[in-house]
Formats: C-alpha cells, structure tokens, sequence
C-alpha cells in the first residue's frame, strides 16, 4: 500500500533495524509511497533495555539524545522532500508498566510530534516478541499456559488504551507472534477473546486506528496484524484502518503489501484512512486528538488505492 504509519531505522534504532533514515525515505519515494510516518522508539528505563542495548552500553540520557537526533533529522528530511512524500514524525511507544505513561509524556513535552503508535512489546515487564526464550519466561510469569499470557497481555493493552489513548494502535494481537500456534483462532479461547472484545470497543470508543501490519507476513505468519477475526469485528463497531509495512530497513519498505489486498478483500474492508497534516485550527479535517492539532484522519477508498502508482 502506499501508506506506511510504522517505521524504523538503523540509523535511531540500531541493533533492532538497519540502514539510513534518508535512505529508507529515498526508497518511500521511489516506491511512489503517497505517506510514510517516522516512529523511532521512545526512550526506555535502563531496566527495560534489551541485551543489544546493554552491551552497547546505551543509558536513558543516550536514549533522549537519540531522540532528539531523530527528531532533528526527521524534521530536516521532511523538509529537503516536501513535494515528493507526505511524511509525519511520530514515535513509537513502549507500554511496560504504569510508570511508562510518564515516559511518554516527557517525549512528547520534548519535541511537537505529530502522533504517537501504541504499541505493547511487554507482558509481565518481559519482552514477548524479542526471541522465544523471553516469550517463555512471560508465560512461566503468567502461569504457564498461552491462554493465560494472552489474557495478561490484552489486559495490560487495555491500560495502554485507557491510559493514553494512541490515535494508532500498533499491532494489536503481537502476543500471537511466538505462541505455540500463531495462526490459531482466539475464539477458541473464551476469556481471552472476551478481552480482545472489549479492547475493540475501547479503541472504537474514542476513535482510534487499527494498523493492519504486514509485518506478520514475512515473520511467516498467514494473516498481517490484526489477523482477520479481530479486524472482522473491529469492522463491526465502526472501527477504521491505517497501513503499516513496520520496516526496520531498506528491504521491508512495503514488502507483502500486494498480499494486504486481497487479505483486506475478503474481511470486507472497503475503506482505508491515513494520517495528514493541516493548518492549526484548519477547516477541511477535524483535528484527531488535542495533543496534535494539526494531524487528521484522511479516508480513501480501497479501489482508489488499488490505482494508485505505487502499484506499477
């Protein structure tokens, strides 16, 4: 699709992604994306780094540094390519505990970002999408069984949702990702699709985005994220849609989006919606969320897309 709300770079986000920024953006253009959104991580507690961040002897004030730095070069690169892609500077946030809340405040006190992805990456405080010896260790913390992680991982996505209310909400069902079975029903678990329920009202409620993430595609799952029961039901409740390639480098930039399609076809999505920018106080777009005045919610049909020149 020539709409990605989900990104990364080496450059901000080493050890996790690869290659430029400005190279990642030069592809986005010569792709012929129509929107591409920035969402380097936001800065974490040292307790929560991951081992590549330790042994790179990373700290917090090196993290807000790197922010900074993204940000900078972020708004530089928007600039050198107006004209060519619409291009929003956002961040993506990393919901561990209660105390994360204050950490994105500071971000987003920091530097005027445009939006922000929310994402869960952590059960129990443990990293669940990182390497199955950590998915583990959060199920052996949840009592033992997926079932059980699954619910402690949609109830700790519901205090994200209430707590800042994200205007996207990045890979809602991640906790599949190294589950024993990734590609199996959740209705086969009444408890946890109960939750996976109530969290789709949530985001419905205030207006949120789901993001349909194609990155479950080249981790070899057979649905993006959401996987179409829970994108089915979110139709369901008025709910809308944004795109997302999640590159971490120049080779994911829009890989499996020809297979998003036809996925989208056969769920009954008609209508896609993206992120734009106006004028503060504009009149053609309501503002999304008061925290950002001048983002908006854009619609376009899923033929209009289809025609679009990111296709040839």
């Amino acid at each position: 699709m020539p709409f990605s709300h989900h990104s990364h770079s080496g450059q901000f986000c080493p050890g996790h992604a690869k290659d430029n920024l400005e190279e990642i953006i030069q592809l986005a253009i010569s792709k012929k994306f129509h929107t591409f959104c920035l969402t380097e991580h936001m800065p974490r507690h040292e307790e929560d780094f991951y081992p590549e961040e330790i042994e790179a002897g990373d700290t917090e004030s090196s993290h807000v540094a790197n922010e900074a730095a993204y940000f900078a070069e972020a708004t530089r690169l928007r600039t050198k390519y107006a004209g060519q892609i619409n291009i929003l500077i956002g961040f993506e946030i990393d919901w561990i505990r209660p105390g994360s809340r204050q950490l994105i405040e500071e971000s987003l006190s920091r530097h005027p970002f445009e939006f922000f992805m929310g994402s869960v990456h952590h059960t129990l405080t443990v990293p669940i999408d990182y390497d199955r010896p950590l998915y583990e260790k959060a199920r052996t913390l949840a009592g033992g069984t997926d079932e059980l992680l699954f619910e402690a991982y949609f109830d700790e996505q519901l205090d994200m949702l209430k707590q800042v209310k994200p205007v996207v909400v990045g890979h809602f069902d991640l906790i599949r990702l190294k589950s024993d079975d990734p590609d199996r029903s959740f209705q086969q678990y009444p408890r946890v699709w109960e939750k996976i329920l109530r969290n789709l009202d949530y985001v419905a409620g205030y207006g949120g985005l789901l993001e349909v993430n194609s990155a479950a595609l080249r981790k070899g799952m057979k649905e993006p994220y959401p996987n179409g029961e829970i994108c089915q039901e979110f139709l369901a409740r008025g709910g809308r849609f944004c795109l997302s390639d999640d590159s971490h480098g120049l080779e994911q930039v829009g890989l499996n989006f020809h297979r998003v399609v036809p996925f989208l076809e056969q769920v009954g999505v008609s209508k896609l919606h993206y992120l734009g920018l106006g004028e503060d106080g504009g009149d053609d777009d309501a503002p999304v969320d008061a925290r950002f005045p001048r983002t908006q919610i854009k619609e376009v049909s899923l033929e209009e897309v289809k025609k679009m020149s990111f296709w040839g």
